[in-house]
């Protein structure tokens, strides 16, 4: 199990990212959390088995809510484990 912490830049908060995310996220079976930060991008964090499942989590945060515009999503390799459901922090 690997775990990847995201960060995703645009017009971001404000527009049902994190709850449409959430939703799309436990949808999948994803584990994980996604929060706002301060400087206006958002963070989610995720744990999976494969490359694969991490290429399907992207495709979320690319996707994110209908008023969201993703401009770009970067991530870090984490050792925390996402267990349990997919939460809005």
């Amino acid at each position: 199990m690997q775990s990847r912490r995201y960060i995703v830049r645009g017009r971001v908060q404000g527009v049902w990212y994190r709850a449409t995310l959430q939703e799309l996220a436990r949808e999948a079976g994803f584990s994980g959390y996604v929060s706002n930060l301060s400087d206006g991008s958002v963070e989610a964090g995720v744990s999976c088995e494969n490359e694969d499942c991490f290429d399907r989590f992207e495709a979320l945060l690319w996707q994110g809510s209908p008023l969201s515009v993703v401009d770009t999503v970067s991530y870090d390799v984490i050792e925390e484990v996402f267990e349990g459901g997919f939460e809005k922090r």
